[in-house]
C-alpha cells in the first residue's frame, strides 16, 4: 500500500489515502499512484511515507508540502512562535536543551528553558 497526500494550491496537505498495491505499478510507485488519484479525483497529490523513509514526515491535513526540500513540513504551534525550523524540518527551540540533568520547559515569554522545581 501507498499513502498520498492531496495538496490545495498552496501546497497544504488537505487529506492523505491509501492505494492498494494492485492499483499502482511498483516499479513506478509515486507516478502511477499520482496518475491513478488524479484520474478518480482530480486534484494535485504527492506520495508520503508512512514509515518516514522520505519526506522526512507522514504527511497529515494541515502540513505544508515544500517543494525545494521536497518535504512534509508540520505546522508550528501558535503558543511557541520563537521555535525555529530544523535541517529536519521538525519545529525546535531556538537554545538547546540543558543537559545538567535538570527537568525544564520552554518559557515562551522570556523565550528560555526554565528549571521546573517540584
Amino acid at each position: 500500500m501507498a499513502h498520498f497526500a492531496k495538496l490545495d494550491e498552496n501546497n497544504y496537505v488537505l487529506d492523505v489515502l491509501v492505494v492498494r498495491n494492485e492499483d499502482i505499478d511498483s516499479e513506478n510507485e509515486e507516478t502511477s499512484g499520482i496518475a491513478y488519484l488524479t484520474n478518480l479525483f482530480g486534484g494535485t497529490w504527492k506520495q508520503t511515507s508512512y514509515n518516514k523513509t522520505f519526506r522526512y514526515h507522514y504527511a497529515q491535513p494541515g502540513y505544508y508540502y515544500d517543494k525545494e526540500a521536497d518535504a512534509f513540513i508540520p505546522p508550528r504551534f501558535p503558543e511557541v512562535p520563537s521555535f525555529v525550523l530544523n535541517e529536519e524540518y521538525r519545529w525546535v527551540a531556538p537554545l538547546a536543551y540543558p543537559t545538567d540533568g535538570k527537568n525544564y520547559q520552554w518559557d515562551e515569554a522570556t523565550t528560555s528553558w526554565v528549571e521546573i522545581l517540584s
